[in-house]
């Protein structure tokens, strides 16, 4: 009988054999068609033998690690993501200016670790996404509403960037926590019905102060007044110098005081976190005209644990502070349009007057500086000297 040995050197090899016992010959054959049932039992098994199983991944468990570049969207997401998310902001203090801040080495190793990091985008954080994990999600603002660097970046008064990073975080949290979906779209829709009443309060004011205006020493709650139905009024100058970090020009910080002085906005909105001798002067003068100051942060007080809440106090803060439409109308109605002639009166033989006149009001932009003028009146011209001295006392604007 021939029969193929495996060598020492693993290699079959073909001999022949004379000396087996008949029985051990039975035994062998017996096993032989035992292995061959076995095998094929095991295919029928696995589907006829095409395809082995694979064993099922494993089921990803949370809670979720989430960083927030600032605590806005970081309270955002722990709304969502409740106790099935663990959120760390890395920006969650009044005291620090956002434009200049620069992460420690902790909170870059932070950012790495993330398995899901939440920015706002457009310029105002892009050191967040600068260390990104191999396996991180990044969840931008600015990408959900279509912002862009250069365009305002307070996007978390923007009542649509709200709705859109809770829709967002709400699907992210979804895929990388599948078994905890149905926990997330239910806290998403009990934070859409919060949202709904902080907007129906908006539209009501909106409503109710149809020419609502404001100033405000810099435009960071743009979205916010936007969206209550303000119109911007700031001078263009000043606003312009402040979104560019830099001190007003002496004729734009003029020209916003006149503004406030004449009551001509409803409401002065102040940065806290951005403090300087402009904007005290701005304040100050405000103080003094009776015109209402609104002050606001960038980064949300500690005081208030959700971002909800945050907004929800700001609306309602901004309808106590400006002045009812009866007030508005009034206050509009008793600014004259034109100034009545005093009496005359005699006057010397001789009369220097000096006086400041503001130049014409197309320049303002410019930032023209006043011109003087000296005017002598003799006593001959007693009537047409009074008419020029009334000319020389309109107010500035």
């Amino acid at each position: 009988m021939t029969i193929r040995r495996r060598t020492v050197d693993g290699i079959f090899e073909e001999g022949s054999d004379m000396n087996i016992h008949p029985h051990r010959l039975v035994t062998g054959i017996a096993a032989i068609l035992a292995t061959g049932m076995l095998m094929a039992s095991s295919a029928c098994g696995t589907g006829g033998g095409s395809q082995s199983e694979q064993p099922s991944a494993k089921e990803p468990t949370g809670p979720i690690t989430v960083v927030a570049s600032i605590n806005q969207w970081g309270s955002l997401a722990e709304q969502i993501g409740g106790t099935d998310v663990n959120v760390t902001s890395i920006l969650s203090s009044t005291n620090v200016d956002a434009h200049d801040f620069e992460p420690k080495t902790s909170d870059v190793a932070k950012l790495q670790k993330a398995q899901i990091i939440v920015s706002n985008g457009a310029g105002y954080d892009s050191w967040a996404t600068k260390s990104v994990g191999r396996n991180s999600t990044i969840v931008s603002a600015a990408e959900t509403v279509g912002a862009m660097e250069g365009d305002n970046p307070h996007l978390w008064f923007s009542k649509d960037a709200r709705n859109g990073m809770a829709t967002e975080l709400t699907e992210a949290f979804s895929k990388a926590l599948p078994a905890k979906k149905k926990a997330f779209q239910s806290r998403l829709k009990a934070w859409q019905k919060e949202e709904k009443a902080i907007e129906k309060s908006m539209g009501e004011f909106a409503a109710n102060h149809k020419n609502a205006t404001y100033g405000a020493t810099e435009a960071v709650a743009y979205y916010l007044m936007s969206d209550m139905g303000f119109q911007d009024d700031t001078p263009k100058g000043f606003a312009r110098s402040a979104a560019s970090g830099g001190e007003p020009a002496p004729a734009d910080l003029q020209e916003f005081q006149s503004l406030i002085e004449s009551q001509g906005i409803s409401v002065l909105v102040n940065n806290t976190q951005e403090s300087s001798d402009a904007t005290n002067m701005l304040t100050g003068t405000a103080g003094r005209a009776g015109v209402p100051v609104f002050d606001v942060s960038e980064q949300m007080p500690q005081a208030y644990t959700t971002l909800t809440d945050w907004i929800a106090d700001l609306v309602a803060r901004l309808d106590k502070t400006s002045p009812p439409p009866s007030s508005t109308t009034a206050t509009k109605a008793a600014v004259p349009t034109a100034k009545t002639a005093p009496a005359p009166r005699t006057m010397p033989a001789t009369v220097l007057t000096t006086k400041a006149i503001p130049a014409p009001a197309a320049a303002t932009e410019f930032a023209r500086p006043l011109q003087t003028v000296t005017i002598a009146v003799s006593s001959a011209a007693n009537e047409s000297a009074t008419a020029n001295e009334n000319d020389c006392h309109s107010p500035l604007r």
